[in-house]
């Protein structure tokens, strides 16, 4: 089946997410954050977008961009190959690291705009790391509440409020999922999650949790899902394979 047409952007923003394959975590620890945003930065120079907010889970990120001299699919292909070559050179592993497309949706109103920024932002919240959007590191929030930014564009949002009314805006419930992230139905938050598989299976990674052998990792998977993890999280934190992980006894 032909994949269908990216549905175009009057405005040329977009909101994309980049998921892990098989919902394997791509952010192993803060260097790793540390070095997908200086890509970002790197790269809005190279391909002149504009970044209006950017939110990095463990498994999956968010961008709210403006495409500009380069279309989209160009702009994420460069920092996606960038990442991928540089994380597979740490973790010594080979392949993929993201689903074959990434997703993408239209921003063609202030309004919609408001609300994918503040659904970005209140991620964290959704997925149980933080209590307040303002406490997580690795998102533009910050940017947004120091008023002071050299990778995010800012200027646009406070062209339209100020400080304390985007404070407002942010805590604000969000009423509509964007693009559908199921990836926040879990019974532990991923960092109670990871500290549960780091503690079973004495792995740092996921790339060190798939060189174990057969009979190591099921016995492994098995006793996570007795923890309370379950099969689709197990999956999305150790790169193995949804089928896999539901098979191990």
């Amino acid at each position: 089946m032909p994949r269908r047409p990216r549905q175009k952007s009057e405005t040329g923003i977009y909101h994309i997410v980049l998921r892990g394959v098989n919902r394997q975590t791509i952010f192993e620890d803060e260097e790793d954050n540390e070095r997908y945003l200086s890509l970002l930065k790197r790269y809005k120079a190279i391909c002149g977008y504009k970044l209006y907010a950017y939110c990095l889970m463990s498994n999956h990120i968010h961008l709210l961009l403006k495409a500009e001299n380069e279309s989209i699919s160009m702009i994420v292909q460069r920092i996606a190959s960038s990442y991928v070559h540089w994380y597979n050179l740490k973790y010594c592993r080979v392949g993929h690291l993201y689903q074959s497309r990434f997703s993408s949706e239209p921003i063609d109103d202030d309004r919609y705009f408001l609300a994918v920024l503040r659904y970005i932002h209140q991620n964290p919240v959704h997925a149980g790391l933080c209590k307040d959007a303002a406490d997580y590191r690795f998102s533009s929030h910050q940017d947004y509440t120091e008023c002071d930014s050299r990778l995010v564009d800012i200027e646009f949002v406070f062209s339209m409020m100020d400080k304390d009314a985007f404070i407002s805006m942010n805590n604000e419930p969000v009423d509509k999922k964007c693009l559908d992230d199921d990836y926040m139905r879990i019974r532990l938050n991923d960092v109670d999650a990871n500290a549960v598989m780091q503690d079973v299976s004495r792995c740092a990674s996921a790339a060190e949790f798939q060189s174990l052998s057969n009979n190591e990792r099921n016995r492994y998977i098995t006793e996570l899902k007795e923890r309370g993890l379950s099969i689709r999280q197990i999956s999305r934190l150790t790169g193995i394979s949804f089928a896999i992980v539901r098979k191990a006894r």
